[in-house]
């Protein structure tokens, strides 16, 4: 695997270990982030202009999504948001999501006025249990939402199925799954409607940003004034770095555009993609090996082929999880939980659900280890030394 020299890590040191802490999250920025950041700067176009149709251009080559059209907007809620009310979610309508999953799609769910209905994810996967989602459609139901988690991709064969048999549109949340392929094709080239989030702790950043793929040129031009205040401003003609001084408004719309500013900064991530995603790989075939011997943990049952780790995580048992961190953080160690369950949620204890008893345990023992771009090997084995020490004890 690859070994990266002088590697900065931020974060709280304490306890046994001498060295810096290993943050869950790191984002590979380089003097080509930097040199972006200025040319960007120094055009004197701050808003939504050429480096958006340039990021937006890569993004679709490099999806290999040649019958798909393609959409920038500022965050990963922002296209979870439009991309609901492009298939038709709002009031009284429900959408089938996992349970365990981030609060922003709940909250984009609610934004369209429709309510969430929670649904059990695979215990091998923690992707969505399609069998279980089959009990919760309705004729209410206008969407289900398929998450790919961590480093596990989704049954898309079985939810193209699901969407044709049910007649519901997909949302593909495909926020830690950028760069991976499935059945050889990469997604966010196959599925009915698709997004992906480049926040600050995706594997490429644009420090903020999201990417809506659709089907027809119809949704891509809605999108395109939902993005801009609902306004018909050509995007055209903003991507020359200029923009139209008269327009009309015939839609709800809302201040989703991308900067070029961060445009800029996606193109320089997207330029290196594979050794991203190489050496993500590599560090998660790592941590598959050194942690396999300890039997009281749950590691991913993959070998990562084809597939970018957003994240990396574990599942120990629910009463060890808390003096499991702790010893890790004594090691030099941050670990997260990625997710708490949406119904555990004051907001949403009163939408309907399934059985989530996946998800109930999912959530209880979930950790998730640190896991960066370029991560040095001696970093990764830091990692899995302070994990080994926890259950040798």
């Amino acid at each position: 695997m690859a070994v990266t020299s002088n590697e900065h890590v931020t974060g709280e040191s304490a306890g046994i270990s001498a060295d810096p802490a290993i943050p869950v999250f790191k984002p590979l920025i380089e003097e080509a982030e930097y040199a972006a950041s200025r040319r960007a700067l120094e055009l004197g176009w701050l808003g939504m202009g050429s480096y958006v149709r340039d990021f937006e251009d890569a993004a679709g080559r490099y999806l290999g999504a040649a019958d798909r059209f393609v959409a920038a907007v500022s965050t990963g809620h922002a296209a979870l948001h439009l991309a609901l009310l492009i298939a038709g979610a709002g009031q009284g309508d429900e959408v089938i999501t996992p349970s365990f999953n981030n609060v922003t799609d709940f909250q984009a769910i609610l934004a369209t006025g429709a309510a969430p209905v929670f649904c059990d994810v695979d215990d091998a996967t923690l992707c969505i249990d399609l069998d279980k989602a089959e009990r919760l459609v309705t004729p209410r139901t206008k969407a289900i939402i398929v998450m790919d988690y961590g480093c596990q991709l989704c049954d898309h064969a079985h939810v193209a199925e699901f969407s044709k048999k049910h007649r519901v549109r997909v949302i593909h949340d495909a926020a830690h799954s950028f760069g991976s392929m499935y059945r050889g094709q990469m997604v966010g080239s196959f599925s009915d409607i698709c997004i992906f989030s480049f926040d600050p702790v995706k594997t490429l950043t644009c420090i903020d940003g999201g990417l809506l793929v659709v089907r027809s040129r119809d949704e891509l031009e809605t999108i395109h004034e939902m993005r801009l205040a609902g306004m018909s401003q050509p995007s055209s003609l903003m991507y020359q770095n200029q923009r139209a001084w008269t327009y009309d408004v015939k839609q709800i719309g809302f201040r989703y555009h991308m900067a070029n500013l961060h445009a800029s900064i996606g193109l320089a991530q997207l330029a290196k993609m594979e050794r991203m995603s190489e050496t993500r790989r590599a560090a998660c075939r790592f941590y598959n090996d050194g942690l396999k011997q300890i039997s009281s943990i749950r590691i991913p049952q993959t070998d990562f082929a084809g597939i970018t780790p957003f994240l990396y995580y574990v599942r120990v048992p629910e009463l060890q999880r808390d003096a499991f961190r702790a010893c890790l953080r004594e090691h030099g160690v941050d670990t997260g939980i990625h997710w708490q369950p949406g119904h555990w949620f004051t907001l949403f204890k009163d939408c309907r659900r399934g059985d989530l008893a996946v998800t109930e345990n999912a959530g209880r023992q979930i950790v998730s280890l640190p896991l960066h771009s370029s991560m040095a090997e001696e970093t990764v084995g830091r990692v899995i030394q302070a994990v080994r020490s926890f259950f040798q004890n």
